[in-house]
């Protein structure tokens, strides 16, 4: 399953719309039976196309941040205040771990969840991952709508975006297929990840 990359785009960050490169029906058949889990940079729209994408398959949604937030009692902010990136991380892992063992669903993370090691090879093993990716503009214009985004406190979108970028596309280029988000409406990505997947 790793490795086969059905949809591609050129570019860190690249605007080029991703194209799908034909049907593998064994591959089908496999992320039919396991969670999808939605990675890339924040601003990408996960939560939003994860919804969408849950809602035509008939699967549940779960979105990562959210159930971390309910398990500590805190924001994501706070517990990156409070705690460090390195423990948020590891109780990251131990969601993660939990929400796609079981019931299939299509479950949305975290911008850095897939840069660690552990929680990457969980889901690759257990899930089948689709990097969501979009050029800078989109991101930096859609990471502005919100706020509570502890890597973006005090700093500049552009420049920290462009940073994760670079860093993070050899990780995220690891998830078996990349479906391109562009200023289109999201569920014109979700038709992407549908057809990627052979649905």
């Amino acid at each position: 399953m790793r490795g086969r990359t059905f949809a591609v785009a050129s570019g860190v960050g690249g605007c080029i719309a991703a194209q799908v490169m034909g049907r593998n029906d064994k591959y089908a058949q496999e992320a039919a039976r396991t969670s999808l889990v939605l990675v890339g940079l924040m601003g990408v729209g996960k939560s939003t196309i994860g919804r969408r994408l849950a809602a035509r398959l008939s699967l549940p949604f779960v979105d990562a941040d959210d159930e971390i937030e309910r398990a500590a009692g805190m924001s994501i902010q706070e517990i990156f205040d409070t705690y460090g990136e390195a423990q948020f991380r590891d109780g990251e892992r131990r969601v993660i771990a939990r929400l796609i063992d079981g019931t299939p669903k299509v479950v949305a993370t975290g911008g850095g969840a897939f840069v660690n090691d552990d929680t990457r090879r969980l889901i690759l093993e257990k899930a089948t991952a689709i990097w969501l990716d979009a050029n800078i503009d989109i991101l930096v214009e859609r990471v502005s709508r919100r706020d509570g985004r502890p890597l973006l406190k005090d700093r500049d979108p552009r420049e920290v975006l462009m940073g994760l970028a670079s860093a993070r596309a050899p990780f995220y280029a690891q998830a078996p297929i990349r479906i391109m988000s562009s200023d289109s409406p999201h569920d014109a990505t979700v038709e992407k990840i549908l057809k990627a997947i052979g649905q």
